[in-house]
């Protein structure tokens, strides 16, 4: 299991108002958010991702490994997971299909 150290990705809590009200502010305007989920211990700075992302999602850090500069420019086409060959990045739904609980 990878500790929340190793990887960088934006938070977001499933059971919170502020969850829910964005998820379907963004669904009414018809737009799907993701989140880049990079294994930073697990990269080895090739720079793949950084050369060839089509929405130029990322920068490098000072290290030389990626960062999600631009994260909401994602559009999922997964270019960047297919093609590490480290296996360091994931890219998931920001806000997954689940149903809200009725409290």
């Amino acid at each position: 299991m990878v500790s929340g150290k190793d990887r960088e990705s934006p938070e977001t809590a499933d059971d919170s108002p502020d969850y829910w009200d964005r998820k379907t502010e963004l669904q009414k305007k018809g737009i799907k958010l993701f989140s880049q989920i990079i294994y930073r211990d697990w990269c080895k700075a090739c720079g793949i991702c950084v050369a060839f992302c089509p929405t130029r999602v990322y920068d490098r850090d000072e290290g030389g490994k990626p960062l999600a500069a631009r994260p909401d420019d994602c559009t999922s086409c997964r270019f960047c997971e297919l093609h590490c060959p480290d296996f360091a990045i994931t890219i998931e739904d920001r806000y997954p299909d689940r149903r809200k609980e009725e409290r």
